[in-house]
């Protein structure tokens, strides 16, 4: 299938060589020519402008588009591209966006013939490697005829699903992030107390390996946590601030709006919030390490 990547970051740029690898046709555009040059290496067609993106299909070949830009850049981009493709044309937003939002841009695309399908995309900088999780929402015809590409992406050991109406896959996506929040700031903790407890020559990177076989906490977030500790328990040089992405202050949000407490995700975001005020700890500066191993999230240094 041809498909056009926008905003080709650290899992743009391996959705689009994924695509490539597997015989797709990717036209490659982003904002930053260093990354455009690098998909050009790969094989993909490169497009600077977003009319050279609609040119690179035929007449007879529906343009379709997978956006995988920040959500707050989602709306300018939006109409960007609605001045420049033809009726018919497919958006597919890969980025971690409001279901909210999603919802309305759907309704005002599909206004002008443009079809907006919703794929919340998990699986970081290994996505590439291992397969990635996508929880798609939209009009399912329309999922039907892309879906060669979600069964690439997926290969070999990820995995995806249409889940409904337009927002589906970024509300499924959302409350996934919101379990992670809880996950890590668990796993954060539970760390911290080892190494401040009453047994100061702890091998917490042991302590992890041995967690990783056949215990109830096995899981790949404490895969991660475990390589972060092998390579160095004490953390040295990071200075524990935690960004958060928007996506457990969505969840929050709505199920407040459905009078559902979720106490242990309000206590996760809440830790993420006082760090970014100067609240550090070694469960913050271990939860800073942990985004880094999965996303390739920065990490701030002391």
């Amino acid at each position: 299938m041809k498909i056009a990547i926008v905003g080709l970051g650290k899992m743009g740029m391996q959705i689009a060589q994924k695509l490539l690898e597997n015989g797709h046709a990717v036209i490659a555009n982003s904002t930053n020519p260093q990354h455009t040059a690098e998909a050009g290496a790969l094989g993909a067609t490169l497009a600077l402008q977003k009319s050279d993106v609609v040119n690179a299909f035929n007449k007879d070949e529906q343009v379709v588009l997978w956006l995988m830009i920040p959500s707050e850049a989602v709306d300018e981009a939006l109409l960007q591209w609605v001045a420049v493709l033809p009726p018919n044309s497919i958006i597919i937003d890969g980025g971690n966006s409001d279901y909210r939002l999603t919802k309305q841009r759907s309704e005002k695309l599909a206004a002008v013939n443009i079809t907006l399908l919703d794929s919340g995309t998990s699986g970081g900088i290994h996505g590439y490697k291992n397969g990635f999780s996508m929880m798609v929402g939209g009009d399912s015809n329309v999922f039907t005829f892309v879906e060669p590409v979600f069964k690439t992406l997926a290969a070999p050991s990820g995995m995806y699903q249409h889940f409904g109406p337009s927002g589906a896959g970024h509300f499924v996506k959302m409350v996934h992030n919101g379990i992670e929040y809880g996950m890590m700031q668990s796993l954060a903790e539970g760390y911290q107390v080892l190494k401040q407890g009453p047994y100061p020559d702890l091998n917490l990177g042991q302590v992890g390996e041995v967690w990783q076989h056949g215990s109830v906490v096995t899981s790949w977030l404490n895969e991660l946590t475990r390589d972060v500790l092998q390579e160095d328990q004490e953390l040295t040089g990071v200075d524990g601030f935690v960004a958060e992405s928007g996506e457990a202050r969505w969840t929050l949000e709505t199920a407040k709006d459905m009078g559902i407490a979720l106490p242990a995700i309000q206590a996760a975001f809440d830790v993420r919030l006082a760090s970014q005020k100067g609240e550090v700890s070694y469960a913050t500066k271990l939860l800073a390490a942990m985004r880094n191993k999965f996303g390739g999230h920065t990490v701030n240094k002391s």
